[in-house]
């Protein structure tokens, strides 16, 4: 199984590297500016990128329980629902759920969007890229409302600009299956 595990990574790291790693100054969510960008979503929103992230972020909670899976909207929503359909494949049945930025102007004005996660609920959050953790953050400030517990973050790729040190000081392990060093010494 870690043999399938590691060619599932290595087949990951080939397709971010590929297709959604560039090389180009660009103004980042943060509001920072960058000279690489990492488009994750032309990753998870393929057949193929989806499944493998949900496959190795699953293998990363295997060993810690929790109630739901989930994170915020938009670099969430694609891996939360290979998540969904990988767990039901595999007899291993678990809720799923999306935050949005603000909650629902209508209805019922939820911000957090699946089956209701209850006060005192465990959940592992999830993004696609993390730079300053300011959408983690956010996420974990609109479960904290909700009395939830975080377990851990995962995210594809951490570019390492304070987001595992501001989560840190919320309580919350940060944890990415890659690291944009490993992108960058490759470029080179």
């Amino acid at each position: 199984m870690q043999t399938q595990l590691k060619e599932e990574k290595q087949k990951l790291f080939e397709l971010i590297k590929e297709k959604a790693f560039f090389r180009e100054k660009i103004t980042l969510s943060s509001g920072k500016e960058s000279d690489y960008y990492i488009d994750a979503r032309l990753i998870t929103l393929t057949s193929q990128g989806a499944a493998l992230c949900a496959a190795i972020m699953l293998d990363m909670v295997k060993d810690i329980s929790y109630d739901a899976i989930g994170g915020p909207t938009l670099g969430a929503d694609p891996i939360v629902g290979a998540i969904g359909v990988l767990c039901h494949q595999n007899n291993q049945p678990v809720n799923t759920f999306i935050i949005r930025k603000t909650p629902k102007a209508h209805g019922k004005g939820q911000q957090i969007e699946g089956p209701l996660i209850q006060a005192g609920a465990a959940v592992v959050l999830i993004d696609d890229v993390a730079t300053t953790g300011k959408a983690f953050l956010q996420a974990i400030d609109v479960l904290a409302k909700g009395h939830v517990k975080i377990k851990k973050a995962l995210c594809i790729v951490d570019r390492e600009e304070g987001a595992k040190e501001a989560l840190q000081k919320k309580g919350v392990e940060l944890v990415s299956i890659f690291s944009a060093e490993e992108f960058l010494r490759k470029q080179e």
